[in-house]
């Protein structure tokens, strides 16, 4: 049995992870080196009755014997993140109209594997440590370069894709629902 589909990435077996790596998909195909991206995401078939103009235009309308059956999630990018506003409070400012089934987020950063947790210096405490941690990440040999797609629903359903920069492939794309907790907490937070 193939687990991929046609372009190479993986089967998902739920809406949401189907959206998740929707979106991871979109956003690999920009590059590396974005900015984060908020994604709305809409229930298809609302959005195909409710807002018929902008579901053509998203290409949700099923017009024609090969137009795929469209996903039961469809994302809708949002505009640019303001420049200058820590992500988590940006988040803090974010209220979502009731036709807003969840949210996504993509965002790229920087990781080290836990081995190197213990080589942290000391001195990365008080003010301006933020900054230093920031740079002594940037400079240490492990780091990987990750970017993460995080999405949750208004019912609490929460999904997760990580993909690193140096296996930049639809087939090697980690998901999971809890693989970016603080993220996921965030934007959950949008929807109370």
């Amino acid at each position: 049995m193939n687990n991929l589909t046609d372009d190479g990435a993986p089967l998902a077996a739920s809406p949401l992870t189907r959206a998740v790596l929707e979106i991871d998909q979109y956003v690999s195909g920009l590059g590396w080196d974005q900015p984060a991206r908020l994604f709305a995401l809409v229930d298809t078939d609302r959005l195909r009755t409710e807002e018929p103009a902008l579901a053509e235009q998203l290409g949700l309308d099923g017009e024609g014997d090969d137009a795929p059956a469209p996903a039961a999630l469809t994302p809708v990018e949002q505009d640019e993140l303001p420049a200058g506003i820590p992500l988590d409070e940006f988040l803090g400012t974010i209220a979502w109209p009731d036709a807003v089934a969840g949210c996504a987020m993509t965002v790229e950063r920087l990781m080290l594997p836990p081995s190197a947790e213990a080589s942290v210096p000391e001195d990365l405490q008080g003010e301006g440590a933020e900054e230093r941690l920031a740079r002594w990440v940037a400079e240490h040999p492990e780091r990987q370069e990750v970017r993460m797609t995080v999405a949750v629903l208004r019912d609490g359903a929460r999904e997760s894709a990580l993909r690193l920069r140096e296996k930049d492939s639809p087939t090697e794309v980690l998901t999971g629902p809890d693989l970016v907790p603080g993220l996921t907490e965030a934007l959950a937070a949008t929807f109370a």
